[in-house]
């Protein structure tokens, strides 16, 4: 039996419009406020330094799975008592509990410190080390031997960088700070950053014309990523490019190899989508495989617990409600309301789990 060409056109019309209508209500359908407890999310960043229950209770209360990410920070538990609530918990809960490794500087610039160093992280990799973090401390704290400042393109960091690529490891770097700490008090765009930065003036940078610029930290941390295109490189904390979501597309557009993470920035993000909503909505729709949603909360020995839990709790809906939502909001450290980006369901669910599980999981699955 043969169909007139005309009659299988008439018949494949109404069927194209319904995939057209399916497509179209899968671009814009979003979530609710209601939702969220229900949809599996994944927090890139945060820091739990404590073998205590209540991160993880907190997690499973409100659907995460976490990547606990151990650094090089003083004011946190030593590395290797991080190393240790990392091993506890990923053997407790490997489902919900994953982190990452860090490494120490010291001995940098002697000629065994790569090779000590690839060996503790090979070490790490064997407990189940997601990722490899390198903290701010790199570019603005560490020292070489003749007191000069240890930048991340050092050639010294060529070792363990070429083996967490061999390994197909992520790295996370926390390069710099926030633009606002190279800016007077008065001219930073967030009250938690004018809080911070007026009671602790040692960590102003605009203060210290001695120290690096913040374009000559970004110069060094894109060359670094550049030479390694390789290299699968997570940058911590929107890659420090939280002030402009214009410079963070250039950054992404440089740097196929790159993504970014979205912790302790939504504020930066907040103050410029209430200046320009659809251009911030637009860049989350157009790099929606290239970014992770985090938080960098924090669990340390002394607080606590409970407390600990209710904050994490309204912060992690709080965000929800920003991404996922249209809903209004009063956002204090911007002294602003805050209107929803709304993003599709698609977006919401490859920013807030999919592509964590791609960047992070990827070498479990060769």
């Amino acid at each position: 039996m043969r169909l007139d060409r005309r009659l299988l056109l008439t018949m494949a019309a109404p069927l194209a419009l319904l995939v057209g209508a399916s497509a179209a209500r899968a671009a814009t359908e979003t979530y609710g406020v209601a939702d969220f407890a229900t949809v599996r999310k994944f927090d890139a960043h945060v820091h739990v330094n404590v073998q205590d229950q209540a991160f993880l209770d907190q997690a499973a209360a409100d659907n995460f799975e976490i990547l606990s990410i151990n650094v090089d920070y003083p004011a946190f538990p030593s590395i290797q008592t991080q190393a240790d609530v990392a091993h506890h918990f990923t053997k407790a809960d490997p489902k919900r509990f994953h982190y990452a490794a860090t490494f120490s500087m010291k001995g940098f610039g002697d000629r065994n410190w790569a090779r000590e160093t690839n060996q503790a992280l090979d070490a790490e990799f064997g407990q189940g080390a997601l990722a490899v973090k390198v903290w701010k401390n790199v570019g603005m704290v560490e020292r070489d031997a003749k007191g000069q400042l240890i930048f991340i393109d050092d050639k010294g960091f060529d070792p363990v960088l070429d083996h967490l690529v061999a390994r197909h490891i992520p790295l996370i770097a926390h390069q710099g700070e926030p633009r606002n700490c190279w800016l007077p008090i008065e001219e930073m765009t967030t009250k938690n950053d004018k809080l911070y930065f007026s009671a602790h003036p040692e960590y102003h940078m605009y203060l210290h014309p001695e120290m690096p610029s913040y374009e000559a930290l970004m110069a060094r941390r894109d060359a670094m990523v550049a030479a390694h295109p390789k290299l699968r490189f997570v940058g911590a904390h929107m890659a420090s490019l939280e002030w402009s979501v214009d410079e963070a597309s250039k950054f992404l557009d440089a740097h196929p190899n790159a993504v970014i993470e979205l912790a302790a920035r939504m504020a930066q993000i907040q103050y410029q989508s209430v200046r320009d909503h659809a251009k911030v909505r637009a860049f989350f729709v157009k790099y929606q495989d290239r970014i992770l949603y985090g938080t960098d909360l924090t669990l340390n020995p002394g607080e606590d617990a409970q407390a600990f839990r209710t904050a994490a709790h309204d912060y992690w809906r709080s965000d929800w409600t920003y991404l996922a939502t249209a809903e209004t909001q009063r956002v204090a450290d911007i002294d602003a309301d805050a209107r929803g980006l709304a993003l599709p369901k698609a977006v919401i669910d490859k920013i807030y789990y999919a592509n964590a599980r791609r960047v992070f999981f990827a070498n479990r699955q060769r």
